[in-house]
């Protein structure tokens, strides 16, 4: 099913009663179709319903109105969530979530903790740290000097340059250097799965470390060696069977 909520393009299967229903979050560049045939085979594997979407500005959705974000824009996105998971009568969701969609997560559990069965979190931030901001430098520079444009307007067309200056201009504003969301993580009750490369070009493993040690539920860590920011595309079988498993084991 395909359907709009607030100018968002939004996938829904529903094909098994009474199972959880995989709610697949992108990143700062990403958007569902990016996510290409991954949550269909975890769907099949774990017979559970999916549910994907394109972030406002993103994808099939309509435009962001500005590229400014205030600091609080992943909560605020967490609420869109909340509100998506209410209209569509989902009170089992199981979350994963990349990059800014871990995030977005982290905060929707803790927040929203009665509708989320579970979190499964694949190189998710916290706080911001100097890997950040140098993995942020250098996406400008191809940005600026390689077809990075043109590859990702085929997937979000003409908003390409909104989308980019909100990630990077935000991530690098002097007010963005304080955003922490470390005093949300308490509130996460439900088993929590983070996913880290142990080569992430955008954060340290402090990030998953300082994750599990503060969320309420039980938390479980995965860290693949010799891996980026990407690992369900970087590892693919090893992120799939690990998630199977983990989703298999949460919901007997």
């Amino acid at each position: 099913m395909n359907s709009n909520h607030k100018e968002l393009y939004i996938e829904y299967q529903n094909n098994y009663e009474n199972r959880p229903t995989l709610v697949f979050l992108h990143d700062s560049l990403g958007c569902a179709q990016l996510w290409r045939d991954f949550p269909q085979k975890l769907a099949e594997a774990t017979q559970c319903n999916v549910l994907m979407y394109d972030r406002l500005g993103y994808g099939k959705s309509e435009p962001m109105p500005t590229y400014e974000r205030p600091t609080n824009y992943m909560e605020l996105e967490a609420d869109v969530l909340n509100e998506l998971l209410s209209k569509l009568d989902i009170d089992n969701a199981i979350l994963f979530g990349h990059s800014d969609g871990g995030t977005i997560a982290l905060l929707t559990a803790s927040k929203y903790p009665e509708k989320i069965k579970a979190t499964i979190v694949e190189a998710g931030h916290i706080f911001v740290e100097d890997e950040t901001l140098k993995g942020i430098y250098e996406a400008i520079e191809s940005y600026n000097t390689t077809n990075l444009p043109e590859r990702l307007a085929k997937y979000h067309g003409e908003k390409v340059e909104t989308i980019f200056k909100a990630w990077t201009e935000t991530w690098t504003r002097n007010d963005y250097r304080n955003w922490n969301i470390e005093h949300f993580l308490s509130g996460i009750t439900c088993p929590l799965l983070f996913i880290q490369g142990e080569a992430d070009e955008y954060g340290t493993l402090a990030q998953l470390e300082k994750t599990i040690s503060q969320v309420s539920g039980q938390a479980e860590k995965f860290i693949i060696p010799n891996i980026g920011h990407t690992p369900h595309k970087e590892a693919t079988e090893q992120v799939i069977t690990k998630t199977i498993d983990y989703i298999l084991n949460i919901t007997k």
